[in-house]
């Protein structure tokens, strides 16, 4: 038996239709029940038995925190792909972030550990990693991470996560980390995941920055994924991204294939210094939720660039081309949009 929590979200139901397309016996957990109906909208993407795939899996109703309900979905259970997560940048939720994040993993491995389970998987992020000095290095693997930067409050989450998938290790568990950069995929337009961005594009923007990072197809992550659990590859970590690209680039593609304007302003550092502060007063006197974070102002402009070398030397792994990756996704969008 295997389970995937966070089974709604982009990862996670994608990682699901891979499992139950080839035939693994699965169980998923997943807080709201409207989000199901997204994850038969993915399968469709791909499949004309969407629904079958979909009924194939046991769904399980629970949240990470959710004690008693975990130990019943870990019942019989051999793999565990951890997916769930919350993301947000916005400081004023770092409470949410560390129960979800940090003590929600730390659930998760307690009970992969009484129950027993072989290995475990875990979706972490490339904001886990540290960064290079000079940014023309690249960051691998072993970049250590800075405690005194001023990091985001999801990257701070994501990387007590992380310790408690190192501490389980300590203790027995078998498992592997995945950092993926940027995920682009499609069938989540909205909130916080990656594909809003495709949808803030089409709306038109403004502005665009010259910051760099690392992007990667969905089934560069899912596939990855895929291959380290059955692997005799425990107790390490891997970043996944296909590309390292400028943001002006990435929206300058995105807008082409959507057949929209690409924007022709820069937004420069002083300007986004300034629009972050606006948005901090905003919501400090209106209450209004917060759009841009300092530290979100500042990664539009840092150069961070990533080594993808030892997943692919360690799987004999090529990633998609982020050009088709962007053009797939772009598709589904307009797919969406009729």
């Amino acid at each position: 038996m295997i389970l995937v929590t966070g089974g709604t979200g982009l990862v996670g139901s994608h990682l699901l239709f891979k499992l139950v397309s080839n035939g693994e016996t699965v169980r998923a957990i997943y807080r709201r029940d409207h989000k199901l109906k997204t994850v038969k909208h993915v399968f469709s993407y791909y499949s004309d038995d969407s629904e079958s795939l979909f009924n194939s899996i046991e769904w399980v109703k629970a949240n990470i925190n959710d004690i008693p309900a975990l130990q019943l979905a870990f019942k019989d259970v051999d793999f565990v792909y951890h997916c769930a997560a919350f993301v947000s940048f916005e400081p004023d939720k770092f409470d949410v972030l560390r129960k979800i994040n940090i003590e929600g993993t730390a659930n998760i491995v307690n009970l992969s550990l009484s129950f027993n389970v072989k290995k475990l998987c875990f979706v972490s992020s490339i904001a886990a990693i540290g960064e290079q000095p000079n940014s023309k290095d690249l960051i691998t693997e072993q970049t250590p991470w800075d405690s005194e930067k001023d990091n985001s409050v999801y990257a701070i989450s994501k990387y007590g996560a992380e310790l408690e998938i190192w501490r389980g290790t300590q203790e027995g568990l078998d498992a592997v980390i995945i950092n993926p950069g940027v995920i682009l995929g499609p069938g989540y337009w909205h909130g916080g995941s990656s594909g809003s961005f495709f949808k803030r594009i089409h709306k038109g923007m403004s502005h665009y920055t010259e910051g760099i990072t690392g992007y990667v197809d969905i089934w560069d992550v899912v596939n990855p994924m895929l291959k380290l659990m059955p692997s005799n590859i425990k107790n390490e970590g891997f970043i996944l991204i296909s590309e390292n690209l400028s943001f002006k680039k990435f929206i300058e593609n995105v807008a082409t294939e959507l057949h929209v304007k690409s924007p022709k302003k820069k937004a420069s550092l002083f300007l986004l210094s300034v629009a972050w502060r606006l948005d901090w007063l905003s919501h400090k006197l209106f209450g209004k939720r917060r759009q841009l974070s300092k530290q979100v102002a500042n990664t539009a402009h840092s150069i961070t660039k990533y080594d993808n070398s030892k997943i692919r030397t360690a799987l004999n792994y090529e990633f998609k081309s982020l050009d088709i990756s962007i053009k797939d996704t772009c598709k589904f969008y307009l797919k969406d949009l009729k």
